[in-house]
C-alpha cells in the first residue's frame, strides 16, 4: 500500500480515486458517488490530495432583529435542530425589541517566542527601548495594510516562566482574517531580534486567542412575555436565570451550555467562509479566563426583565482566505447584509445569544428533547431512504413511537409505499 501512495499529492483526483479503489476495495457505486460530488466542487485546489466535495446543508435563520435592523442569517450545519432553534429564539427576542450588539475592538495578536532566557528584564527593557523601531519594521513588512489604515498597533513582552518569553504584537488587519499578514510582520520582528539581540527565536506565529476582538450581544426580555400566565412567566424567568448560574458554577454544565452557543456561532462562521476551529478555540479559551471554565453567556432576572449577555472573541474577516475562493460566501454576505468584519461579528454574537436563549428556555420548560426529537426523526426518515415527498408521512407515523428505530422506520416506509402502490392499482 505504501508504494501506491508515493507522490500521491502529484496525482490528479481521478488517479487518486483509482488508487483508493484498488487498494481499499471501493465499489463502482462508491466511486461514482465520489465522482458525482467532485463535479459539484467549488475549489478542488483549496486542499491537498483533493478527492471530492463533502457537502453540508445550508439554511437560513429568520426573525433576527439586531441593532434595530432585520436580518436573515445563512447557516451551514449538519445538526437538524440548530436553525430551527436560532429562528425560534430570534423571534422571541425580536418581540422584546431585539438584540443589541457592539464590537469592543477588532485587533489581531501574534507572538515571537524566545527560549532559555535567563533574565527576563533584559528582554523587556530592550523591547521597550526599541518599540518604535520594531513597529516600523512590522509596518515595512506589510505596507499595503498600512495604506488601508491598518497595521501594527502595539508591542509588549510577557514572562511565561521556565525561561520562555513572548514578544506580543497587536495589529489592525482591517477586513482580512489576517493570519498571513500577521505572520509576515512577526517574522520581520524576529529577524531584528535575532540580529540585534544575537538570540535565536523559537517560533513566530499569530495567536487565535481573539481577546482583542471582543463582541457583546445583549437583550432584555419582559418576564410577562415568557408564558401566558404571569406566575408561570415568573417561574420560567427564574429557571432560566438559575440554569445560567449553574453554567457559571459547574464546568460540566458549562461545556454543554457553551456547545449550544457554538452550534449557532459555528454555523454562521462556516457559511461566511471563516475558520470555525479558530473561533471555537478562542471562545473556549475566553470561557476559562479566570481559571475556571464557565458559561459564555449570563441571564439575570432583574425586576420584571430577564437580561441576557454574551461576549465572544470573534477574530473573523470578510476578505481573504476562503472568502474569495468559495462563491457562496459572497452570496451569503449579501443575504446577511454583511459589509464589514464588524457587521459579521455583531451578527454572529446575536445568533449565539438567540441560540442560547432558545436552548435554555426549552431545557427548563418543555425539555430539550421534545424539539430535538422531531428533527431527529426527520433525519431517521431520510436515513432509511424516504424521498422528500415521503418524509412528512413517515415522520408523522414515527413521532408517536416511544423509541423509534431504523427497523421501525424501514417497516413503516415499506407500508407507505405498498399503500401507494395499492392506491394506484385501484385507480
Amino acid at each position: 500500500m505504501k508504494a501506491a501512495f508515493s507522490q500521491f499529492y502529484k496525482r490528479t483526483p481521478e488517479q487518486r480515486l483509482a488508487i483508493l479503489a484498488e487498494t481499499l476495495g471501493l465499489s463502482e457505486t462508491e466511486q461514482q458517488e465520489l465522482k458525482r460530488r467532485a463535479a459539484q466542487g467549488d475549489a478542488p485546489l483549496l486542499v491537498e490530495n483533493y478527492l471530492t466535495t463533502y457537502q453540508l446543508p445550508e439554511g437560513v435563520a429568520v426573525n433576527f432583529r439586531v441593532n434595530d435592523h432585520d436580518y436573515v442569517v445563512p447557516m451551514v450545519t449538519e445538526e437538524p435542530s440548530v436553525i430551527a432553534a436560532a429562528s425560534n429564539g430570534a423571534k422571541q427576542l425580536a418581540k422584546a425589541g431585539g438584540i443589541t450588539a457592539t464590537v469592543r475592538s477588532r485587533l489581531l495578536t501574534g507572538q515571537v517566542l524566545l527560549s532559555e532566557v535567563k533574565v527576563y528584564a533584559s528582554i523587556d527593557d530592550w523591547v521597550a527601548l526599541h518599540q518604535n523601531e520594531l513597529l516600523d519594521v512590522a509596518r515595512q513588512a506589510h505596507p499595503s495594510i498600512v495604506k488601508r489604515g491598518g497595521g501594527p498597533v502595539s508591542i509588549r513582552t510577557r514572562d511565561l516562566g521556565e525561561g520562555f518569553v513572548s514578544i506580543d504584537l497587536t495589529a489592525d488587519v482591517q477586513a482580512a482574517m489576517g493570519a498571513n499578514m500577521m505572520n509576515t510582520m512577526l517574522e520581520a520582528i524576529a529577524a531584528v531580534v535575532q540580529n540585534k539581540l544575537h538570540r535565536a527565536t523559537l517560533f513566530s506565529i499569530l495567536s487565535n486567542t481573539g481577546d482583542r476582538s471582543l463582541t457583546t450581544a445583549t437583550v432584555s426580555v419582559p418576564v410577562v412575555q415568557l408564558a401566558g400566565d404571569p406566575e408561570d412567566a415568573k417561574q420560567v424567568a427564574k429557571r432560566i436565570a438559575q440554569a445560567s448560574r449553574v453554567a457559571q458554577l459547574d464546568p460540566m454544565r458549562a461545556v454543554t451550555h457553551n456547545k449550544g452557543i457554538m452550534n449557532g456561532v459555528d454555523a454562521v462562521v462556516m457559511a461566511m467562509g471563516n475558520d470555525w476551529r479558530a473561533i471555537e478555540s478562542a471562545a473556549h479559551a475566553y470561557a476559562v479566563q479566570d481559571g475556571q471554565y464557565r458559561g459564555l453567556s449570563q441571564w439575570r432576572l432583574e425586576d420584571d426583565q430577564l437580561t441576557g449577555t454574551l461576549t465572544l472573541p470573534l477574530p473573523v474577516g470578510t476578505v481573504g482566505g476562503a472568502t474569495k475562493v468559495l462563491p457562496l460566501v459572497g452570496i451569503n454576505q449579501k443575504i446577511a447584509q454583511v459589509h464589514s468584519p464588524q457587521d459579521l461579528m455583531k451578527l454572529i454574537a446575536a445568533v449565539g445569544l438567540a441560540q442560547n436563549f432558545a436552548a435554555i428556555k426549552a431545557l427548563v420548560t418543555s425539555g430539550i428533547q421534545q424539539g430535538h426529537m422531531k428533527m431527529q426523526i426527520r433525519s431517521l426518515a431520510m436515513s432509511v431512504g424516504a424521498t422528500s415527498l415521503e418524509v412528512p408521512a413517515l415522520t408523522a407515523q414515527l413521532m408517536p413511537l416511544s423509541d423509534p428505530s431504523e427497523a421501525h422506520a424501514r417497516q413503516l416506509l415499506k407500508q407507505i409505499r405498498n399503500n401507494k402502490e395499492d392506491h394506484h392499482a385501484k385507480r
